[in-house]
């Protein structure tokens, strides 16, 4: 099979070749893996090549909906036995994993050939993919941006056609941010359905969850019904929706009323383009006979939540740094100086303060629940800015030597007074505040490459559903997908 015949399949028509004969798992791997070693050169999407795992896979039987389909994971909470989870941290490079997480099991069971681990953030802390112990992840449409993150690599590997669909997760707008950057769709679950075992019962208090960037809303559809069911060691036993979700995107849902806006209290302005998408995803919704109504401002205080969610985030990471240094001896020249600093501002805040911004979601959630008893939908642009330049947010010169003093000298409580948060909360949350808000509530949402910008970039539409509204997403997905699509879509690195 050549190149461009093989990025013409979504991975469910790929797993239809191979159950046809028509071509063999090996052939699709042979494909994908020489494609990889083209293209990744440039973009430093994988990281971890597993070609001798792959090899093995194939000595076995595959079975499963996407049985012989080329596949990658994350190389954070996906954990495969045998090989490290680097986490995007110089600390954790060399340290195997005792067992597969239970969602690389999963995918293993549907047939997957898992054959390598893709580029994040260290700890999948920020919105960007530029670690530094592998460098740079890059967008395939414009090798000068970012492909977003956490899930970056997974998004930049996707886009470029060497696997169809591929391994992400999101716990602030991780797959979201991505597939909006790379022209993909991106579908966080809610909380609980996806489990995060067998270590965790779940990830930051169920704000982070797994799922996939893809190309197609059925592989998306599809790799949920993988993926999604409770296990022994999971915090909640999660409903399903009667049929499968692969199912209910070839179903056009009832017209829905839907509200949006743009403007947030982090950037009031939002780029043109961001707010060209979400308009676009308007007019084909009312073309589609549902309503969409513009909202004066977000239905929930997105300031104060903006606030809870770094605070928790950072808290959350100290932990995560404090617990590396204790499975691996290492201290913290093993850790870069953003992490560091995002720890000190976290261990700077009290378990009061800490709880206190966990505790709010409470009110942003009841703030939801009512915005649905009239509204069945929440849309806004998923970026409020185009994806920004490799570096953009490397910490000015000043500020670098001045954190660096304070983080050596044990001081680095002092950092919160210095205007660092003021940066971090810019560059963290200002050109991706729309994301959030599910990961704190624990609703599913879901982001669609409906726009390009006229200089060839994508730019996606988010919407956010109430509890349990997987099943809608994707079924109002479809019927997207099918007026505007977009499969056809991907880049050559021309």
């Amino acid at each position: 099979m050549r190149t461009d015949e093989y990025r013409q399949y979504d991975g469910l028509g790929l797993a239809e070749l191979v159950a046809q004969g028509d071509v063999t798992p090996r052939e699709l791997l042979d494909c994908a893996s020489a494609h990889a070693k083209s293209v990744n050169p440039a973009l430093n999407a994988i990281v971890r090549p597993m070609s001798k795992q792959a090899d093995e896979q194939l000595t076995g039987t595959l079975e499963g909906p996407f049985a012989g389909v080329p596949f990658l994971i994350k190389d954070l909470s996906q954990d495969y036995a045998g090989l490290p989870t680097s986490s995007g941290s110089r600390s954790l490079t060399d340290l195997p994993m005792p067992e597969h997480s239970t969602v690389v099991q999963r995918w293993l069971d549907a047939g997957l050939v898992i054959f390598g681990k893709t580029n994040t953030p260290e700890f999948g802390a920020k919105g960007i993919t530029e670690p530094t112990v592998f460098g740079p992840a890059r967008n395939p449409w414009d090798r000068s941006r970012t492909p977003g993150g956490s899930s970056g690599g997974s998004a930049a590997a996707v886009a470029a056609g060497i696997v169809p669909v591929a391994g992400a997760n999101d716990g602030g707008g991780s797959i979201r941010i991505p597939a909006a950057c790379c022209g993909l769709v991106g579908l966080k679950p809610g909380r609980g359905l996806v489990p995060s075992g067998p270590t965790f019962g779940e990830a930051m208090h169920g704000a982070a969850v797994h799922g996939v960037v893809s190309r197609s809303v059925r592989d998306t559809a599809a790799m949920l019904d993988v993926l999604a069911g409770g296990e022994a060691t999971s915090g909640y036993s999660p409903a399903r929706p009667d049929g499968t979700f692969l199912s209910r995107t070839q179903k056009d849902p009832k017209a829905l009323r839907i509200g949006m806006y743009a403007a947030t209290s982090v950037n009031p302005a939002p780029d043109p383009q961001a707010v060209a998408a979400m308009e676009q995803a308007a007019k084909i919704l009312t073309d589609l006979g549902h309503t969409v109504e513009l909202l004066d401002t977000p239905p929930f205080d997105d300031a104060a939540l903006n606030r809870e969610f770094l605070l928790a985030w950072f808290t959350y990471l100290a932990w995560e740094m404090d617990e590396t240094k204790r499975r691996t001896g290492c201290g913290d020249d093993k850790f870069e100086r953003d992490t560091r600093i995002m720890a000190a501002l976290g261990r700077s805040a009290s378990g009061v303060d800490y709880l206190e911004a966990v505790e709010g979601r409470h009110v942003h959630v009841r703030a939801l629940a009512t915005y649905f008893e009239t509204y069945d939908l929440l849309l806004t642009p998923t970026l409020a800015e185009l994806p920004p330049k490799i570096g953009a947010f490397d910490l000015a010169k000043p500020l670098q030597l001045a954190s660096e003093l304070l983080l050596r000298s044990k001081t680095a409580a002092v950092l919160k007074y210095t205007g660092i948060v003021d940066q971090m909360i810019d560059d963290n949350i200002s050109w991706i505040p729309y994301t959030q808000l599910a990961n704190v509530t624990g609703r599913p949402a879901l982001t669609l490459p409906v726009h390009w910008t006229p200089d060839g970039l994508p730019m996606g539409a988010h919407f956010t559903a109430p509890l349990g509204g997987e099943a809608l997403l994707v079924q109002l997905a479809g019927q997207v997908e099918r007026a505007a699509p977009w499969v056809h879509r991907y880049s050559t690195l021309d």
